[in-house]
């Protein structure tokens, strides 16, 4: 099953940062949060990704083309008078990527449609590039299969000023609104698995994936909730961007489920 991750917005709200690079290729730990939400789903198995560029995304290409050499020691060899490359302690990934230029001012929706001839008539999970937390992929899965609904969404309590979700029975999604004080706090984190009829949801470039297409599937009742209990954070702003770095720097990062 192929994971895939949207990676093309401009990041305004961290331009602190997003001014050189697009937001995923940030760094925490050394590393992109993209590759941290890549380990995520890789720790559960899932090793083929499709990533929705746009923004910059020829930095997403080049840092992908030279990941080899990121994870490895390397000699260069000039005293034959050639460049003579060695690399020392191969590692990389068990990883497929695939980087695709899916517009500079496409929106979310518009970005998924313009994957699908590689995803093909295949369900496939899908997140966002901005966010890291301890989802159990495989019980997610698992959730997404038992109810046979073409999405599954993950939620979180989360005190932030955020979208709501409201949820009816047997988990079925109802629908969208801002929330107010006496809310659960339920909010859409990612981390979706959707079957290709949603490629029917979105009609162009210009639709947000979370407006008419997540609207329509709660009006066919074909959008169930997930709730996720462990942790989550997103990195829309430089604050944000420290409290996840300082949770990695002190080895608490509860993302951090695989081996060093």
């Amino acid at each position: 099953m192929k994971v895939v991750i949207l990676a093309g917005g401009f990041g305004t709200r961290i331009s602190e940062e997003s001014a050189f690079k697009p937001k995923p290729m940030i760094e925490i730990g050394g590393m992109p949060i993209l590759w941290h939400i890549m380990k995520t789903y890789s720790y559960y198995g899932f090793n083929e990704f499709v990533i929705c560029a746009g923004y910059k995304q020829h930095i997403i290409k080049e840092w992908f083309a030279d990941y080899f050499l990121h994870t490895s020691d390397v000699t260069f060899d000039y005293t034959k008078g050639e460049n003579e490359m060695i690399v020392h302690n191969k590692h990389a990934e068990p990883w497929k990527v695939t980087v695709v230029d899916t517009g500079l001012n496409t929106q979310t929706g518009g970005r998924i449609k313009r994957i699908k001839e590689y995803i093909g008539n295949e369900e496939f999970m899908l997140t966002y590039g901005d966010a890291v937390g301890d989802i159990n992929i495989k019980k997610l899965l698992e959730f997404h299969r038992s109810h046979g609904k073409i999405g599954t969404m993950s939620m979180y309590n989360f005190g932030q000023n955020k979208g709501v979700v409201e949820v009816g029975r047997d988990g079925i999604i109802e629908a969208f609104r801002e929330k107010s004080d006496t809310d659960g706090d339920l909010i859409n984190i990612g981390f979706m698995v959707l079957k290709p009829e949603i490629f029917d949801y979105i009609d162009g470039d210009e639709i947000p994936f979370e407006k008419e297409p997540l609207s329509n599937l709660v009006r066919d009742h074909e959008l169930v909730g997930y709730v996720h209990h462990g942790y989550w954070q997103c990195m829309d702003t430089l604050r944000e961007k420290q409290q996840i770095e300082k949770l990695w720097n002190s080895n608490q990062a509860p993302w951090k489920l695989w081996e060093d």
